[in-house]
């Protein structure tokens, strides 16, 4: 006779769930701190021109896009190239004010690093393009990008 006895017949007791709601809170909390929003609706077509030979900015915090495009709304506005500055519709003389807006937004230790970033549609006119450019040169932001898409020579 022994006197330990196996206990076969003792079922396992059941998973306790208490903690899954505070596990899904917290998975949720840090998705809706870490998600980044889109930063500009855009108002203009972009269909980026491809390049060969390109190179990643290093830190876009640093970086102001100016969109030129055809609108999206062609009704409203028309079928001519038009240049969004952040989330509105400007004017080439309007160029130089936005950029002095963002340079004041900005550490002065950072200025000299700050670029401009010319997101241009392919079938831009590069006459707007030269507009720009000699807007920028007024206020002596020199630092420019193009944003292209990888790829081959565009026909």
């Amino acid at each position: 006779m022994s006197k330990f006895k196996k206990d076969g017949g003792r079922a396992l007791p059941p998973v306790s769930t208490a903690a899954l709601p505070d596990i899904v809170f917290m998975l949720l909390f840090f998705f809706m701190v870490t998600t980044v929003m889109r930063e500009v609706d855009l108002k203009v077509k972009q269909t980026n021109p491809a390049a060969t030979e390109i190179q990643k900015l290093e830190n876009k915090s640093l970086v102001h896009y100016i969109y030129i495009g055809e609108p999206v709304d062609t009704e409203k506005f028309g079928t001519e190239p038009r240049l969004q500055l952040a989330d509105d519709f400007g004017t080439v003389a309007d160029v130089g004010p936005y950029i002095i807006q963002k340079r004041t937004e900005v550490v002065e230790g950072l200025i000299p690093k700050l670029t401009t970033s010319l997101k241009v549609d392919r079938d831009v006119k590069m006459g707007v393009i030269t507009d720009v450019k000699q807007e920028l040169r007024k206020v002596s932001a020199l630092k420019l990008n193009y944003a292209t898409v990888e790829g081959g020579l565009d026909k």
